[in-house]
């Protein structure tokens, strides 16, 4: 799952607080239906970084050192949240879970290398998705695909 990719989930996955799911406005192939929604279809999604269940995991997932609560310097502003240390990275990532927002100084990559906060986001955005899912009773399988996404797939059972 990347951030600003599309991503195959159901339903399911709905409620979570932090995550913002756009289902297409129309569907081309008339997908099988659950109670009058699609089961499988690509969606996207948008997500604020809300959850510290779902950042430690990403974390750990990832093999970061433990977030911690904490105010950081970010070169010459300061913020308080989860810091989040991605490897080779000046200054931590700090996570406000009461906005969603993540702020960071990489100074356009010559402070630490986008790619890993894109890594961070997209482990975030499974690790919730999966909390989620089987919170409320769902199954969950994930793959990794061969350009660095990864689908999770929710299983509904009626």
């Amino acid at each position: 799952m990347r951030p600003t990719d599309s991503h195959a989930l159901t339903p399911a996955v709905l409620a979570c607080s932090d995550t913002t799911f756009d289902w297409p406005q129309a569907f081309t192939t008339g997908p099988p239906l659950w109670k009058g929604l699609p089961l499988s279809h690509t969606i996207t999604i948008k997500t604020q970084v809300r959850d510290p269940v779902a950042i430690r995991s990403a974390c750990q997932r990832l093999n970061l050192p433990e977030p911690v609560v904490g105010r950081s310097q970010l070169f010459s502003t300061e913020a308080t949240g989860w810091l989040v240390r991605l490897p080779a990275w000046h200054y931590p990532v700090v996570c406000d879970i009461a906005t969603g927002q993540v702020q960071y100084d990489h100074f356009e990559g010559r402070w630490g290398d986008p790619a890993h906060l894109d890594r961070f986001l997209q482990a975030y955005a499974v690790e919730k998705a999966t909390l989620e899912a089987r919170r409320q009773g769902y199954s969950v399988a994930e793959h990794s695909l061969s350009d660095g996404s990864i689908k999770i797939t929710v299983g509904v059972h009626t």
